[in-house]
């Protein structure tokens, strides 16, 4: 291969490397809570659960979020080319070593690689990291086929700039809630079209088998080659086959739960109140026993707003009877409770607690314990139709792109540009000096 081909070669592995990496690290970072969940299940796949407490699991998934977008950006920029370019395959080493183990194993079904942005499975997973590693070490093998975008003077800059940007991301979206959100649940989310199953779409399939018995003999046989009468019934079992579509949302229900008389338990609402043709208020807490209560006050009195004007409020949680009374002991709570699976409640919003707003079944806002709307009392005599919060939450993804761009794209393209322009002016003046000398 003769040096130009060997350098564009290099160069798009590089791209292909770091733009991945930087799209990969970019997605965790911004939704961190969702990473430490992933990392958490990792830990309980290995029956290492208790291994890490809460906080720590969530430091991992800060600093490895950024870890790997700032790899992205340092290899892109061309930064300590050597250095850089090795510690990239030995990451993507262990990826790869990981993602082989999923694949055989099948421990998680989805890696959470790509965060919820974008999902594989355990094979294209493997394949992905496969694909990457190959394109790691040509790069490392090569790094000074690299052109640098930056001269080494600036270098700190970018270094420096982008780990500052990605851990205060992280740290953002930890206070308020993630700023692109990939889930189900989103703002302007219809919840009953996305518990929908197309008509025509392909269904689960399942095979039953048959333990049969004749004269002391266990034989297994399917409905096709069902025995006939001389054959005793033994047992059955019935294995999925093909999963078909899964709907979006396909695992919501809202049981209603008396925590002072659990007897009086037990009537799913989910469909009554995704069908509700108003507003509803929907307070969301994985565990009440590990939420802020800080924030109670704003929610009591939100609660009292709701219940002066009809809106149905009901706090989904997925905590027992027990840590539910001990909830409104401390909160006074006097809101409806109904529990919910833990993994839903922590797919509809990343807050421990949180608020989400619906109408007619489409979330019209959704905020962070940290961020609760407000309601001053001239407003407390208003429909929510008439408020700020009772209108569709404006998130655009336009403007949130632009933000980035703007805090972080076009900073470092700037720096670039002038970095350029300023080797060029002193290239140049220096050949004119040696032109002089001459």
């Amino acid at each position: 291969m003769n040096h130009r081909m060997l350098k564009i070669v290099v160069n798009i592995c590089r791209m292909v490397v770091a733009l991945t990496f930087i799209f990969s690290g970019f997605v965790k970072a911004i939704d961190p809570l969702g990473t430490q969940y992933k990392i958490q299940d990792y830990l309980a796949a290995l029956e290492l659960e208790t291994l890490l407490p809460g906080w720590a699991s969530l430091a991992i998934s800060v600093g490895l979020s950024a870890l790997e977008f700032c790899l992205g950006i340092f290899l892109l920029f061309a930064i300590n080319r050597r250095r850089v370019t090795r510690t990239i395959v030995v990451f993507m080493v262990l990826m790869t070593l990981v993602s082989l183990w999923l694949w055989i194993a099948n421990p998680v079904s989805d890696c959470g690689c790509f965060g919820d942005a974008v999902k594989l499975t355990n094979g294209q997973t493997f394949l992905k990291n496969i694909v990457l590693l190959v394109c790691a070490i040509v790069t490392a093998k090569h790094p000074l086929q690299m052109m640098r975008f930056i001269s080494r003077k600036n270098q700190w800059i970018v270094m420096n700039y982008s780990a500052a940007f990605i851990i205060l991301c992280s740290v953002w979206c930890l206070y308020d809630l993630p700023i692109f959100d990939f889930r189900p649940y989103h703002v302007g989310a219809d919840i009953r079209k996305g518990m929908e199953i197309p008509e025509g779409a392909e269904q689960p399939q399942f095979e039953t088998t048959f333990i049969m018995e004749k004269n002391g003999l266990q034989k297994e046989f399917t409905l096709d080659n069902y025995p006939d009468s001389t054959w005793t019934f033994v047992d059955s079992k019935t294995v999925q086959t093909s999963e078909g579509y899964i709907p979006p949302i396909h695992d919501l229900s809202m049981v209603a739960i008396d925590p002072w008389d659990v007897a009086k338990s037990g009537e799913d609402i989910a469909e009554a109140v995704v069908g509700d043709a108003g507003y509803v208020f929907l307070l969301i807490s994985p565990h009440l026993e590990n939420a802020n209560d800080g924030s109670f006050g704003e929610i009591d009195h939100i609660h009292q707003y709701a219940e002066a004007h009809g809106y149905p409020f009901y706090c989904l949680t997925a905590s027992n009877a027990e840590g539910i009374r001990h909830w409104q002991e401390i909160t006074g709570a006097e809101y409806e409770f109904c529990q919910t699976d833990e993994i839903t409640l922590k797919t509809i919003v990343r807050s421990n607690p949180g608020l989400l707003l619906m109408k007619d079944g489409v979330v019209y806002g959704k905020w962070s314990h940290n961020r609760l709307p407000s309601i001053s009392e001239e407003q407390m005599s208003q429909p929510l139709e008439k408020l700020a919060i009772g209108q569709m939450a404006k998130r655009s993804v336009g403007k949130r792109m632009l933000i980035i761009l703007l805090c972080f794209v076009f900073p470092l393209l700037l720096l670039t540009v002038i970095d350029r322009f300023r080797n060029i002016r002193k290239s140049f003046s220096y050949r004119k000096r040696m032109n002089n000398k001459h």
